[in-house]
């Protein structure tokens, strides 16, 4: 659907916590009520209940919501509607002559706290390691629902709209040439940017490419065998599609979105509810956060993960934010029709490793592939120098 810009003005963004609804989150946490231990001694049964407590006691008693709010506020933030919705976003300039502007999409359970630690890299490259010419202006919006952008009050804001308003951000800030890049469910976004070719918009980077067969993907989905006569060329498909499958089978918090997101309004009302759910992405990822909260961090530390839940409470975003899973329409993982080129990232603990072959098939006009040594979902947050150099090499050919 075409996107119909209501007030195209760009406004300055400012915003202000106060000490009383920190000390509110504060008194909730040390008030919460806890269930008894898991009946298991693995995550099978989801967050471990060591880990949240120890969590909430970190929560209370340490963690300073200030420092993330200062960095924040230390870059430029706007909004601007489109489409009838107020859209926050964060948006960096580089001084750098011939820097090529990026629009990059976080994920669920996300924000744009996991891009923090991308804006300098991106638009300061001589400073980090790289050369004027890997420059980037940054663009990062919150989704609709999420973070600082406007809650939608009716139905219709599913990936498809979120990739058009993109377009037309883009589009309103004077960019007539761009790049995109995403992972989770801004890798969908993304995706399905490149496949509405928006006039600008030179290629994607991915670092969770939709690239499976859309049939693979649809028997898996519903717990079916694969279709008949599917042939797996090589160990590396075959471990996609095994895979696949166990993230089919243990996105719970998924469907209970799509189909019942109102339900989950204890997330509204429980800081510590709200932290046990939105910790159980997947399996790796909760392992990581487990022996960050263990005191091992490895990729986040305890002060990022509490950094984005903090900003999920604040602004009240539990249930807007999980609307977007009873919006979509598009499968998640399958091969959408990219034709403009892209670039594709495989990061080891990744919901599942991209073969090269179904990269090339997914994506015929493939710039860029390359498997990482580490980081999994959240590459961005998790890896943000192997990320940063991905996308410098990724978009180089197309400068």
């Amino acid at each position: 659907m075409p996107v119909t810009p209501d007030n195209t003005s760009i406004r300055p963004f400012t915003f202000e916590v106060t000490d009383a609804e920190l000390e509110d989150l504060r008194s909730r946490i040390k008030a919460a009520r806890y269930p008894e231990k898991e009946t298991v001694a693995d995550q099978s049964q989801g967050t471990q209940l060591a880990t949240i407590q120890e969590l909430a006691r970190y929560w209370a008693e340490e963690y300073d919501w200030r420092k993330v709010e200062a960095k924040l506020k230390s870059v430029p933030n706007f909004i601007t509607e489109i489409d009838g919705l107020d859209i926050h976003f964060l948006h960096v300039r580089s001084k750098h002559e011939n820097a090529i502007p990026v629009i990059i999409t976080h994920g669920w359970p996300g924000s744009v706290v996991e891009q923090l630690k991308l804006i300098e890299p991106l638009t300061d490259p001589t400073a980090h390691g790289g050369r004027a010419e890997d420059a980037f202006h940054v663009v990062i919006p919150s989704m609709p629902g999420y973070g600082f952008s406007g809650k939608p009050t009716s139905k219709g804001w599913s990936p498809e709209r979120i990739a058009r308003a993109w377009a037309e951000l883009m589009r309103r800030l004077g960019y007539t040439k761009y790049v995109a890049q995403g992972g989770d469910w801004g890798a969908v976004v993304t995706d399905l940017l490149g496949v509405h070719e928006p006039e600008g918009l030179l290629g994607i980077h991915t670092n969770m490419p939709g690239i499976f067969p859309p049939a693979i993907e649809q028997a898996i989905a519903v717990g079916n065998p694969l279709p008949a006569g599917t042939v797996l060329a090589d160990d590396e498909e075959k471990a996609a599609v095994e895979q696949l499958d166990f993230v089919y089978r243990h996105v719970y918090y998924a469907y209970m979105m799509a189909s019942r997101p109102q339900s989950l309004t204890g997330l509204a009302d429980s800081p510590v509810g709200l932290a046990a759910f939105l910790l159980d992405h997947d399996a790796a990822s909760l392992a990581m956060i487990t022996r960050a909260f263990d005191g091992v961090p490895e990729g986040l530390s305890r002060d990022d993960v509490l950094d984005n839940i903090t900003l999920f409470w604040l602004t009240n975003t539990a249930i807007s934010a999980a609307r977007l899973y009873a919006e979509n329409t598009t499968p998640f993982f399958g091969a959408k029709g990219v034709k403009l080129p892209v670039a594709v990232s495989v990061f080891p603990d990744e919901l599942y490793a991209t073969p090269k072959s179904w990269a090339e098939q997914a994506y015929p006009n493939l710039v860029h592939y390359n498997k990482l040594p580490k980081g999994g979902h959240f590459a961005a947050w998790e890896q943000p120098e192997l990320l940063v150099q991905e996308i410098r090499d990724g978009f180089r050919s197309l400068r």
